[in-house]
This record gives C-alpha cells, sequence and structure tokens, in this order.
C-alpha cells in the first residue's frame, strides 16, 4: 500500500464556498487517495488497475452454484481508449435451459418466508453485516477527509474503469451500497417481514398479514450505476424470500460479478442467486420462457413497456426520468444553488436517471447571474478527472440541432464536443450544454416532445419565467410522462404548498437546498403516478417491489355447539322467510339443512330454537310435516304466537 496525492482539481468549491455547506462536500475532488494493490482480497477475480488489452478481463456466468462461460464471448473496448479489454459472455438462446430451470426449481413461496426457514432471515443479517464491514469508509483525521478500505476502493476503481466518472462520484456509490448493507445488519432482514393481526369475531379466531415473496425473480439493470442498483435491488429480493436471476448491462457487470464473489465470501449460498450475461433477445426468451412472477427492470421506457407486456403486467419499473428542477422567486444563497444545479446537471456526465432535465428559473435568478455562474462551473470540468465523459456525442448534437430550430431557442454555454482524447468513436465526448428554449415555445404542442426527450448525458434545457406564469411551469410539469424526481429550490412556503400540491415526481426534494440528484439508501427513490413504479434502498421500497401481501384467518376454536346451532338454524330460517315460505320437517327431512342442525341436543331443545329464530317473521305461511315430538311441538308454539301453521 502507498498514499498518493491526487489532483485538487480547481476545486471551486473551496476557493467559493468555504462558509456554506455542501450536501457533499468537495464532490468532484479527493486530495489523497490510498492506493492498493488488492492482494488480500481473496474473493477478487480481477485487478481493476491491471485490465487492459494485453491482461483483458474474463466475466463468468452463474447458474446452480457453479461459475461457467458460453461457448461464445463478446470483447469490450475500453471507453477511456478503445482497447479490447474484457471478455463476457454471449450467451445464446440454446445455452440458457439451466437458467430456465434454475429460476422455474424455486417454489412460488420462496426459499424462505414467514413459516419457512426463518433461519434464512438470519443468515442474510449475517450477511449483510460482513459486507457492510467489509466496506466500511474509516475517518482520516489526519488529512480532514476520508480514507477508503481496500475493499471500498477496489470496487471505485472498478466502477471507473467501465462507467467512466470522477472517483468521488464511484466512491459514493460504494458508500451509499455500505450504508443500505449496514442498514439491514442484523435483525433488520426479519423486520421486513414482520406481520400484523386483527381479532376476529370469536375466540381462536384471528387474520394475520403477512409479507410474502414471489420465489422466482429476475433482476435487469443497466450500465449507469454498476453497483448501486444491481446490488441494492438484488438484496432486497433476497432479504424477502426470493430466489432472483440478475441480468446486468453487459458493458458494466464484471462490477456485480465481483460483488456477487464478495457476497459468497461473507456467507451467502452460491445457488441463491444465478447471475446471466447475454443480449436483450436471449434474456427476453429467458423471461418468456421461466415465467418469473416478478421482473424488476430499471432502464429506457422503450424496453419497459416491452416487458410490461411480454410478462403480463408482473413487472416492476424504475424507467426513464425527465426531471426538473424550479427555482422559485426568493433568491438566496446563489453560488450554493448554482453548484447544485452544476452538480445535479453534470455529475457523472449526466447519466443519472435523476439527471436535471430541464430547469425552470424565476427570472429573479435570472437577474442574479445564475446561468452565467453555472457556465463558469461547468467550465471546469475536464476528461482528466473524470469530471466529464464518454457519452453517446452524436446524439446529443442532433438533439441540440433540432432544439435551436424552435423560435427563441439558443446555446446558453456548451455545445461542442471534446477533442484531444483517445475515446472510441462509438462514444465521444461533448462539452457540459445548456440550450435555452422560451417556456411558451415548450408548451406547443409540436415542441413539447422533442424539448422533454431525455439525453443521457451532460445536457439540460433551461427556460423563463414570471410570477404570473408559474401556472404554465406547472403545465409544463403535468403534460410530462416521466415522473421520477424533481425539485423545488424556495423557502417560500406559500410556493412551495403550490407547487407541490399540484406535481406528482415520486422523489421530489423541497427548500433551498433542494436537488434532483443523490439517491442514498436513506429515502425512498422512485417514480409516482404509474402503479408499476418500483422503489428501491428503504425497507418500504424493498416490501413493495419484492413482497405480495397474504392473509391467514386463523380459525382454532373452541367450538360451542350450542351457539353454533343457533347460529346455523337462524340463518336457514332466515333465508328461506325471506322467500316467503318455509317448509320445516323432521330432523332428517332433506329440506332441513340436517348436517348444520343435527346434534346431541334434544327435539325439545331444537324447537326452541327455531321459535326464536323465527319470531319476526309471523307474516310467511309456514308447513310443519312429519309427526315428530319437534313438529307437533312447534306446531302449537306458532300456533300461539300467531303463525298460520298447516
Amino acid at each position: 500500500m502507498c498514499v498518493t496525492s491526487m489532483s485538487s482539481n480547481s476545486v471551486w468549491i473551496e476557493a467559493n464556498l468555504t462558509t456554506v455547506q455542501s450536501p457533499k462536500a468537495q464532490e468532484e475532488a479527493l486530495p489523497v487517495a490510498v492506493v492498493w494493490n488488492y492482494a488480500s482480497l481473496a474473493f477478487a477475480s480481477v485487478h481493476p488497475n491491471e485490465i487492459s488489452g494485453q491482461h483483458p478481463a474474463d466475466v463468468k456466468n452463474l447458474v446452480g452454484g457453479k461459475w461457467s462461460g458460453s461457448s461464445k464471448f463478446d470483447t469490450l473496448v475500453d471507453p477511456l481508449n478503445g482497447q479490447n479489454f474484457i471478455k463476457v459472455p454471449n450467451t445464446s438462446q440454446s445455452e440458457v435451459q439451466p437458467f430456465i430451470a434454475s429460476l422455474q426449481s424455486c417454489p412460488k413461496s420462496g426459499l424462505h418466508n414467514p413459516l419457512k426457514n426463518l433461519e434464512r432471515y438470519l443468515l442474510y443479517g449475517d450477511v449483510s453485516a460482513k459486507v457492510a464491514n467489509a466496506l466500511r469508509h474509516p475517518k482520516n483525521e489526519e488529512y480532514k477527509s476520508t480514507a477508503s478500505t481496500e475493499e471500498l476502493d477496489y470496487f471505485a476503481r472498478l466502477i471507473q474503469r467501465v462507467s467512466p466518472k470522477s472517483y468521488a462520484q464511484a466512491e459514493g456509490e460504494v458508500m451509499v451500497t455500505q450504508k443500505f448493507f449496514e442498514n439491514f445488519s442484523g435483525d433488520q432482514v426479519r423486520f421486513l417481514a414482520r406481520s400484523f393481526t386483527v381479532p376476529g369475531n370469536h375466540l381462536g379466531q384471528q387474520s394475520i398479514g403477512l409479507r410474502w415473496p414471489y420465489g422466482p425473480v429476475t433482476i435487469i439493470t443497466p450500465f449507469n450505476f454498476p453497483l448501486e442498483i444491481p446490488a441494492l435491488q438484488l438484496m432486497g429480493a433476497l432479504y424477502m424470500g426470493n430466489k432472483p436471476l440478475l441480468k446486468v448491462d453487459s458493458k458494466v457487470s464484471i462490477v456485480m460479478e465481483q460483488m456477487l464473489r464478495l457476497l459468497h465470501d461473507c456467507g451467502m449460498p452460491l445457488e441463491d442467486v444465478d447471475f446471466l450475461n447475454s443480449d436483450g433477445p436471449v434474456m427476453n426468451h429467458v423471461l418468456v420462457e421461466a415465467e418469473p412472477k416478478m421482473t424488476l427492470f430499471t432502464g429506457s421506457s422503450r424496453v419497459a413497456e416491452k416487458l410490461a407486456g411480454d410478462l403480463k403486467g408482473r413487472i416492476k419499473l424504475e424507467d426513464a426520468g425527465f426531471d426538473w428542477k424550479i427555482l422559485g422567486p426568493d433568491v438566496q444563497q446563489v453560488d450554493y444553488v448554482s453548484w447544485v444545479c452544476d452538480q445535479d446537471a453534470y455529475a457523472c456526465s449526466g447519466q443519472k436517471c435523476s439527471a436535471q432535465s430541464i430547469l425552470f428559473m424565476h427570472e429573479n435568478w435570472t437577474k442574479a447571474g445564475v446561468v452565467d455562474k453555472l457556465k463558469t462551473l461547468a467550465k471546469r470540468r475536464k476528461l482528466e478527472d473524470l469530471t466529464v465523459g464518454p457519452v453517446t456525442t452524436k446524439r446529443i448534437l442532433d438533439h441540440i440541432e433540432s432544439l435551436l430550430k424552435i423560435p427563441g431557442s439558443k446555446i446558453a454555454f456548451g455545445g461542442k464536443p471534446l477533442s484531444n482524447h483517445t475515446i472510441p468513436e462509438i462514444y465521444g465526448a461533448v462539452e457540459p450544454t445548456a440550450v435555452y428554449v422560451p417556456l411558451k415555445e415548450i408548451l406547443k404542442a409540436k415542441n413539447f416532445d422533442l424539448v422533454t426527450t431525455e439525453i443521457f448525458g451532460p445536457f439540460q434545457v433551461i427556460t423563463e419565467y414570471k410570477t404570473a406564469e408559474l401556472h404554465l411551469v406547472l403545465e409544463a410539469c403535468e403534460k410530462m410522462h416521466a415522473h421520477l424526481t424533481a425539485a423545488v429550490v424556495s423557502n417560500d412556503v406559500h410556493f412551495l404548498q403550490e407547487v407541490l400540491g399540484n406535481t406528482v415526481n415520486g422523489t421530489t426534494y423541497a427548500g433551498i437546498r433542494a436537488r434532483t440528484t443523490g439517491a442514498p439508501q436513506n429515502h425512498w427513490f422512485g417514480p409516482c403516478g404509474d402503479p408499476r413504479g418500483a422503489g428501491i434502498g428503504t425497507p418500504e421500497a424493498i416490501k413493495l417491489v419484492w413482497s405480495a401481501h397474504r392473509e391467514i384467518i386463523q380459525d382454532v376454536g373452541p367450538v360451542d355447539l350450542a351457539v353454533e346451532t343457533y347460529e346455523s338454524v337462524k340463518l336457514y330460517c332466515y333465508f328461506y322467510c325471506s322467500l316467503g315460505a318455509l317448509n320445516i320437517g323432521g330432523l332428517d327431512h332433506p329440506g332441513y339443512c340436517k348436517e348444520q342442525t343435527r346434534t346431541k341436543s334434544s327435539g325439545r331443545g331444537n324447537q326452541q330454537l327455531i321459535l326464536l329464530c323465527l319470531k319476526n317473521y309471523k307474516s310467511s305461511p309456514l308447513c310443519i310435516s312429519g309427526n315428530s315430538c319437534l313438529g307437533k311441538g312447534l306446531a302449537e308454539g306458532l300456533w300461539q304466537t300467531g303463525w298460520r301453521t298447516v
């Protein structure tokens, strides 16, 4: 191990925000880093710093507790230099039967549930504690910063290799994952399955509400968060008793392969999770053939809607997010708010489903110079420290060109591809960009879909509104289709009430510190307004996505024969009297519902019960047949109470 000083990245926040507490201090820089050789990591099968064209890494599939390859592999190019540096299985349709069979081997009642294999709740509490401890992030007082554990640094560096982002962003992803494991250590896993009871109608009866697993499930996750999204959803599925098949975007699946190896090293059974690398059509075939009882999909809306149809609605979605931010009329902390806007729009090169896609600025903020401050902040981002990185540049440039055809539109800053780099042509890189579009033009039907197209890159639309035009801003929010995150930047309580009461985004930040990104483990993160919407990270999200409600009505007695007989006869008499007539024969008469009224009590006792039940039906004609004691006694008794008997 050695300690290496790193560039301060000309950290703007240090120079200009010394008196302001940022959400994540020094977001884009790490003054001191610890460089490890990872020799002590028994689980690791690759070394992040050694993966190269000369030493490519091999990713494996996992099924039935065994790691394996496939007959064909895809070779991935390094997104920073274009070298072939990772080999990933391209599993064919003819090779997926073991994955289908493994899913189908899991019963609908799951691997564990509140009435089966309870020790597995404790097992996963222990596994979570071990993983959390491995990824723990101790304080380093000497540098007033932090120093990573070897495991934490390992995953942060591995993330950087396949999904280039600044070290602070990659490290933050691992830290959120670590806190999640810490949150669900010990007894917290079984607390997820907490049930409830409601008293019944009599002694021995109660209804019990239980959280029940689906059994065989599948998880499909994207490239932009190679660790956090799949790890949190995978563990949620396991905690609730499901058997998951995990499919991560093959470009970054090496990260979750290593996390699975760490989980095994911390005690997770090898057979509990299957891990498949394949293309989309092959995975779609697995889903259709295996018929998992629930699928979690995080990714594009187009694929999400296709899967919803193929899986007949057995799916939860966290799909695309065109996320808005509204700057209210009360201007304050301009430097801080500008910095948060820059982070929301451009951190991770804008490749977050929660990234700020459109900024509605009250004219007071424009007058305060917020656009100029955003431009200054954007210029500090550079490829050298991955504060901007590889993206699908052509798509972004084509989108900018289309927006500029709208009357009144203009480039506020950016808009040009970056040069002098080794990023392969299939990606490229572009300057952090903002395009101004007039609000009234945005709302026109011919423009709205274009303006609100999600661009997964360092790009945002900005616009301005006046106080009297707030209803137009809310109209735009209402017309949007994706409702993941949002931010209302204001401390004006009445303004907040107006905006929050008329919008729907599932994760909405409100107040002067409001942001659209962050997605920590301590609050719900997910869309709203769609019954298929999935959450992540919290107990509520885990229970919603990975379990169903089951009700068991327990009715164990004791049985009071006298009461039960009375209730049965009362029901019988009520039914037939409601028809306008009642025909009562002896106890063995077929029309007397004999199985419900045959008891050890005497005929006289049954007579009294029936008399009691019939006292409210004197207007109905009654026919009593048979010569039994019951029949004669009823005739006499009913005649005396006013019944017409035959």
